[in-house]
């Protein structure tokens, strides 16, 4: 009696063990690291602004919003990684070129023209009777692991300088620029823009993170 029930409890455990299906999601690495400059624009109190609006008016603000800096971004050379909720990650493939200025030019060439689309994106929004909208732009540089998973041919990322985007960018001002440390090592001779201490983010370790907010000199 007992051997019959230590078997169906076998049986049972068994039945239970998750089975895997073409279905289940999957993730593979490269298995290569290269730096890179990564930046994210995160819309400001989007969920509160669209919560009174129709399907309709809801899909052309943020149809409005995601195209715009994907265009931008592309214009620079960058290319979108995903888009998360609200949000653009995105990536500069030249920046991997650590002795060439030109990668790190364009992130910050690219962060800059987001910010002055403000006025572009403003005046497509009042066309279709749309509430104005902000946003921050946080950059950062490191390196980073390529991803892709069964579900898409589609590429991703993970690495420090993805996370320290997501976590720095509240830090930004509004419609304004903050980048991290490790970037700011990077650009910090680079005689066309202007560099301010803007504070810095705890990541749980003996010294803080220093950020740095950026603007062009005139």
């Amino acid at each position: 009696m007992d051997k019959m029930n230590e078997d169906d409890s076998l049986n049972e455990s068994a039945n239970l063990t998750p089975k895997m299906t073409s279905s289940d999601y999957l993730v593979s690495f490269s298995g290569q690291s290269k730096s890179y400059c990564v930046g994210m624009v995160d819309m400001i109190n989007s969920t509160k602004i669209t919560h009174q609006m129709n399907h309709e008016k809801i899909t052309k603000y943020y149809e409005i919003f995601l195209n715009s800096m994907g265009s931008v971004i592309g214009r620079f050379g960058g290319i979108v990684i995903k888009n998360i909720g609200d949000s653009l990650l995105y990536y500069f493939p030249e920046s991997s070129k650590h002795k060439r200025k030109y990668g790190f030019m364009s992130c910050l060439e690219a962060n800059l023209a987001i910010i002055e689309e403000h006025t572009a994106i403003s005046n497509q929004l009042l066309e279709h009777a749309l509430p104005a909208l902000d946003y921050r732009v946080s950059t950062d540089y490191g390196p980073c692991m390529i991803m892709k998973s069964n579900r898409t041919s589609v590429i991703d990322m993970v690495g420090p300088p993805m996370n320290m985007c997501s976590k720095i960018n509240r830090s930004a001002a509004v419609n304004g620029i903050i980048i991290g440390s490790d970037f700011y090592e990077v650009v910090k001779d680079f005689d066309e823009y202007e560099f301010k201490r803007a504070g810095e983010h705890s990541i749980g370790l003996k010294h803080s993170y220093p950020l740095y907010k950026v603007t062009r000199k005139n």
